[in-house]
């Protein structure tokens, strides 16, 4: 999973970027569709703290954006396994630092069949804010409010995710995001009631440059989360 996210949070890198004219009678000339594509390649997937099991994978994103709404897909295949580990489809809006989002998360590969989305999905509604580029805090809040997100008792367990995520700018052009994640309903991450913290990451990113014209975004980001007693060191790149 992405977190738009973070929400995929720790999102990706868009690397190839393109615009085209939307010219329906009703709208002006200026109005414009942007269309966005690229690929991280991760050493591990790590998602809220929690390893998803696939080892080193390509993830690809397509997005569609028009003013403050956007639309855009996103997957995550195993390197080593050729079978798609997740597909997920998020439809947003942005309007000055708000943002709100729905989200289809799919976990179930091409194995299995896609339509059924009383258990093989989940969705999750999220609200987020961005303060700002002179106080680059970010704050978002996510539920899981339909699908697979079930108790024994075939119940909605509506679990919850809290995030909060700061920029800062060092030398050399390094990037540092240190970041942290709790759970306050937390069946989906912990298999029971309680809240916890799920995920404290500190990302470090910066851009390689090739040539004049051309440079390849890369990151390192160490994770420790409590809930699981685990802790990752992921390396990335994007294209």
């Amino acid at each position: 999973m992405k977190t738009k996210k973070n929400n995929r949070s720790l999102k990706g890198f868009i690397v190839a970027f393109c615009s085209m004219t939307f010219v329906p009678a009703t709208l002006a000339a200026q109005d414009k569709v942007e269309v966005s594509l690229g690929a991280d390649i991760v050493s591990k997937y790590v998602w809220r703290g929690f390893d998803q099991g696939s080892g080193a994978s390509i993830q690809p994103t397509l997005g569609l954006a028009y003013k403050g709404l956007s639309l855009s897909a996103w997957g995550s295949t195993s390197i080593t396994d050729p079978e798609p580990k997740e597909i997920d489809i998020s439809l947003g809006y942005n309007l000055g630092g708000f943002g709100i989002t729905v989200t289809d998360y799919w976990w179930s590969g091409e194995s299995k069949h896609y339509g059924y989305y009383k258990d093989n999905h989940y969705f999750e509604g999220a609200l987020s804010y961005h303060f700002g580029e002179k106080f680059p805090l970010t704050i978002s809040a996510a539920t899981m409010f339909a699908g697979g997100d079930k108790n024994a008792e075939s119940d909605q367990n509506f679990s919850t995710y809290l995030h909060a995520t700061y920029d800062l700018t060092c030398p050399a052009g390094i990037t540092l995001t240190p970041s942290i994640g709790v759970t306050t309903r937390s069946y989906l991450y912990t298999g029971d009631k309680k809240s916890g913290i799920t995920d404290i990451s500190l990302k470090a990113s910066k851009d390689i440059r090739v040539t004049d014209r051309f440079s390849i975004p890369v990151f390192a980001q160490f994770t420790a989360s409590p809930v699981m007693d685990k802790t990752y060191l992921v390396f990335g790149l994007s294209f």
